[in-house]
Order: structure tokens, then sequence, then C-alpha cells
């Protein structure tokens, strides 16, 4: 009954605004203790945010990204912390390297020629384990952890709504995955 909520409004799609976001939480001079990642976008039309990249990746992923830089500061000052990026299961359907293994950046914020929904899905949430992993080897010592994890199927939400396919197979999957 004590407890005290303020909502402030953070743009993922946009750099700016991430920007903003993390200065106004710092001027408040609190700490954070647990900081989710779980904002997404999944099976989105190709389009280009306010800072040219592709949306499903920058909302995805970038945005996550670049808040997490932010506030590293204040993570490690409000240690023990800890950062909890959602992830997806179907992180393993997609490769970010090209034919001689190094990372391909065309692959991370494609064209339109060369976008298709769920690759760009499943790369971006590659990449949100990929940074988990990196963040937790560099901030652990520091006393901020950093986990990746798959929520699963057990909570409805609209994720799917942007094509009707997506929402189909959802409604069928939805039986021979676990429920609460």
């Amino acid at each position: 009954h004590k407890a005290k909520v303020e909502a402030m409004t953070l743009d993922l799609a946009s750099l700016q605004s991430v920007q903003h976001f993390a200065e106004a939480f710092k001027s408040k001079n609190m700490p954070l203790h647990m900081l989710i990642c779980n904002a997404a976008v999944f099976g989105a039309p190709w389009s280009l945010t306010e800072d040219d990249l592709e949306s499903t990746f920058q909302v995805n992923h970038l945005g996550h990204f670049y808040l997490v830089q932010l506030l590293e500061d204040v993570l490690r000052r409000s240690s023990p912390a800890r950062v909890v990026v959602v992830s997806s299961e179907s992180h393993r359907f997609t490769e970010i390297k090209d034919s001689s293994g190094k990372l391909d950046f065309s692959l991370l914020s494609p064209s339109k020629k060369e976008y298709w929904a769920m690759l760009a899905y499943n790369r971006s949430k590659l990449c949100n384990i990929l940074f988990s992993n990196e963040l937790n080897r560099r901030l652990s010592p520091h006393g901020v952890t950093s986990n990746s994890v798959h929520p699963g199927n057990m909570i409805y939400s609209s994720i799917h709504r942007n094509w009707w396919v997506y929402t189909l197979l959802f409604t069928l999957a939805r039986p021979f995955t676990k429920s609460m």
C-alpha cells in the first residue's frame, strides 16, 4: 500500500527517446536493481525508424542495447543488480554471419528487398542472447548479472497481430505448448 508507481515514456524505435528516458531516469538519482528488456515487435512489415534502421531490429534489440549502455553506470552503482533480456526460442532458426563466418551487418538491418519479417525477428532475438551473454561476462565482476530468457507461449499476447497467418499458427500451436 506504500508502493509508488511512476510511468515514464520510452519509444525503442527512437534512439533519441531512449537517450531522453535514460537522462530522465538518472536525474531521479534512484538505484536500479532490475532492468527487464521485454518490448518486441513480431511479423511487422518492413519499415525504417527515424534513425534509418529497420524497425524490428531497432525495437527488439538495438533500443534495449542502447538503454542498457546508457544505464550501465547506474546498474553498477546499484549492485547487486540484474538485467533480464527477453528473447525467443526462434533465435535458433537464423544466422548473422556471412559465408566466411564474419558478422554480416546487412543482415541485422536489411533493405526492403532483403527483408523477411520472421527472419528479422529471429535475428533480433539472437542478438539479444549474444548481448546478454557478453553483458554478463563484462558486468558480473561488478555485481551486475544478465540473463536472457525465452518467455514461452504460456501467456497470450497479441505479438502475432501483424499477419493473420501468424495468428493462425500461434492458435494452432497453443494446445501443444505448456500452460500456466
